[in-house]
C-alpha cells in the first residue's frame, strides 16, 4: 500500500470512529436537553474553540469565496447538527441514525451527475452500491423505518442530501482552500447563530442552575469539539487527498463502530451484522481501488 493511501485509510478509520461514537454523545444528551439544545451546543462549542483560529486564518481566505465557506458551514455541520438532534431526541435510536446518515454517498453522486456533470467510474459506483447493500442487511438486523417515526428519518434523509451537497460544493469550489482554514472560519462564522439559539432555547440558565443537566450538556459540548470541529478539519482533508466520494463512505463505517460499542455494551453481535459490515468493507476497498 502506497503513503498517499495509507494515510487517506489512517484518515478514514479515525473519522469513522469520531463520527459513530456521536450518536452516543446526542444519546447522553438527550436525557436533559431537547434537539434545538443539543444542536446549538454542538455548533457553539465547535465554533468557541475555532474562534481564535479563524481570526488568524480569515484573511488569508479570499474575499469572493468567503460566502461559500460560510456556506459549506452551514451545509455541511448547521443544519444536518440539528436535524440528527431533533431526530434522534424524538423518535430515531443512535443505529437507525446511524445506518441512514451512511445514504450520503448516494447523495454525493446524484449531485455530482445531475448538478455537476461528472462521469463517475463503474467500480467507484460498483463499490458505493456493494456499500448500499451490506447498510440493507445491518438495516434489516437493527429493525427498520415504521409509520411512527417516518417523518423524523426524512429530517436524516435530508442531513445526508445536505452532507452530500456541502461534498460537492467543497470539492468543486473550495478545493484550493486550505482545510485548516476552511474548517476554523466557517464554524466560527455560524457559532454565532448557534448562540442566538442557545440563548432563545434559554440553556446558559439551564448550565447555571441544573445540575442533572451537567453531564448531557458535557456531551453535547464535545460532540461539537471533537464530532464538528476536529473531524470537519480531517474531513476537508480527506477530501482534498482522496477525493469526495471516498472521504463521505467514512459514512458506510459508522454502523461498524456503532456494533463495536454495542459489543463493549454487552449487546449480541448476528452472523447477520458480521455479513453486513464484511459486504460494507468490500465495497468501501472497490471505490478507493482507483483512488
Amino acid at each position: 500500500m502506497k503513503k498517499d493511501q495509507l494515510v487517506n485509510w489512517v484518515l478514514f478509520v479515525v473519522l469513522a470512529f469520531i463520527w459513530g461514537s456521536s450518536f452516543i454523545l446526542m444519546k447522553i444528551g438527550k436525557e436533559h436537553l431537547n434537539g434545538y439544545q443539543i444542536g446549538g451546543l454542538r455548533i457553539f462549542s465547535a465554533g468557541l474553540v475555532f474562534l481564535p483560529f479563524a481570526v488568524f486564518h480569515l484573511r488569508k481566505i479570499e474575499k469572493k469565496k468567503l460566502p461559500l465557506v460560510v456556506l459549506s458551514g452551514l451545509l455541511g455541520n448547521f443544519f444536518p447538527a440539528f436535524l440528527f438532534a431533533i431526530a434522534i431526541e424524538k423518535k430515531i435510536d443512535s443505529a437507525l441514525a446511524g445506518i441512514l446518515n451512511s445514504l450520503t454517498p448516494f447523495f454525493v453522486i446524484l449531485i455530482a451527475i445531475l448538478f455537476f456533470k461528472v462521469k463517475m467510474g463503474r467500480t467507484k459506483i460498483l463499490g458505493v452500491l456493494i456499500g448500499f447493500v451490506g447498510l440493507l442487511i445491518l438495516s434489516l438486523s437493527k429493525g427498520g423505518i415504521g409509520t411512527d417515526n417516518m417523518g423524523y428519518a426524512l429530517l436524516i434523509l435530508l442531513a445526508t442530501f445536505l452532507y452530500g451537497l456541502n461534498v460537492n460544493l467543497v470539492s468543486f469550489y473550495l478545493k484550493g482552500i486550505n482545510p485548516v482554514q476552511m474548517a476554523t472560519v466557517s464554524l466560527a462564522f455560524i457559532s454565532v447563530p448557534a448562540a442566538l439559539i442557545l440563548w432563545y432555547q434559554d440553556v446558559y440558565s439551564i448550565a447555571l442552575y441544573d445540575a442533572a443537566a451537567g453531564w448531557s450538556i458535557a456531551a453535547a459540548a464535545l460532540l461539537g469539539i471533537v464530532g464538528s470541529a476536529i473531524a470537519t478539519v480531517l474531513f476537508y482533508v480527506l477530501i482534498k487527498r482522496a477525493g469526495g466520494l471516498f472521504a463521505t463512505m467514512v459514512t458506510y463505517a459508522i454502523p461498524i463502530v456503532a456494533i463495536f460499542w454495542g459489543f463493549l455494551a454487552h449487546e449480541n453481535i448476528t452472523i447477520m451484522q458480521l455479513g453486513g459490515l464484511a459486504i460494507i468493507l468490500g465495497g468501501v476497498y472497490l471505490t478507493n481501488k482507483s483512488v
